[in-house]
């Protein structure tokens, strides 16, 4: 799991968990649960990627979503996109056809409002629960299992699910009713947007003007302009390196949901429409797989 920062785990009965979709979060993920004692049956559209989990951590693998939910006390998920999760989710072979009643589903997909609305509803007429619970981290987070997690849906599930999750989140909350948790993830990534353009524009007018920026960011990240940004990717973004953490074709993704649901909402984007839009040049430029700090590129 590559994990730089090993976890101390606290102590909770052990439960019988699946997880589907073991992408560069939802392996970590997966094996931090692991770890932490719980009984772990995963399924992965790539068998091949479930069988490597299973022989790392000695956990199940099942041929569906409904094998692996079969028994299950929990089971999470994360995976691309809404259609993705919808697959895993409905259908003959999907996770809601195999869960006991009252078994809860946890999804980290960053994913729409409605999305989760219309899951909630499904799950419900089914006698199973479902908590929306996107994630922010990014890969290093989920491996050194000190995620975010921003929860919508019912209390009383919330509050089953929420020491298992620990596992590997450092912070995890129930944000209000289902949907509640997609909508904190778009408020995350507008800030996100933000503070990378404007860290951006920072670095390249320091450089112009001549100014060795490592110093300079040193200085500045002890006062009011510290962020994360400045402290984590300040630094690469000043030697060009972008092949860390969260990938530009994932920001789009992500900032495409934002601007779809403040249409629904009315809220006033115009920093976050046009930071979306900056991106698409990094995308146009080759950049789709660098990360999320390449916004500076567009000003060299």
């Amino acid at each position: 799991m590559a994990s730089t920062n090993p976890r101390t785990y606290t102590p909770i009965a052990a439960q019988k968990v699946a997880f589907l979709g073991l992408g560069v979060m939802g392996f970590p993920m997966a094996g931090h649960l692991a770890l932490a004692g719980h009984q772990v049956t995963v399924y992965n559209r790539s068998a091949a990627k479930a069988q490597a989990w299973a022989e790392e951590f000695k956990g199940r693998t099942a041929a569906t979503p409904r094998e692996a939910a079969q028994g299950a006390d929990i089971v999470f998920c994360c995976v691309g996109n809404d259609d993705d999760l919808r697959s895993v989710v409905l259908g003959a072979q999907g996770a809601l056809a195999g869960m006991a009643k009252g078994a809860v589903f946890v999804d980290h997909t960053t994913a729409s409002a409605n999305v989760a609305r219309e899951l909630h509803a499904q799950a419900q007429q089914a006698g199973v629960h479902f908590i929306d619970a996107p994630v922010s981290g990014g890969q290093a987070g989920a491996q050194n299992g000190l995620l975010t997690v921003m929860c919508g849906g019912d209390a009383e599930p919330y509050g089953r699910i929420e020491p298992v999750a620990q596992a590997f989140a450092r912070s995890i909350l129930l944000l209000g009713a289902s949907g509640a948790g997609q909508l904190a993830k778009m408020v995350n990534q507008i800030c996100i947007a933000g503070l990378v353009q404007g860290l951006s524009e920072a670095i390249a007018f320091g450089q112009k003007a001549g100014l060795d920026m490592e110093q300079v960011l040193a200085v500045i990240s002890k006062g009011a302009a510290q962020s994360w940004q400045m402290e984590n990717r300040g630094k690469t973004m000043v030697n060009g390196q972008f092949e860390f953490g969260f990938a530009v074709d994932w920001m789009r993704k992500d900032l495409g949901l934002v601007l779809d649901e403040a249409k629904r909402n009315g809220a006033r984007l115009p920093v976050t429409a046009l930071v979306d839009q900056f991106y698409a040049d990094v995308q146009q430029a080759g950049g789709k797989r660098w990360d999320t700090s390449s916004l500076i590129t567009r000003l060299k």
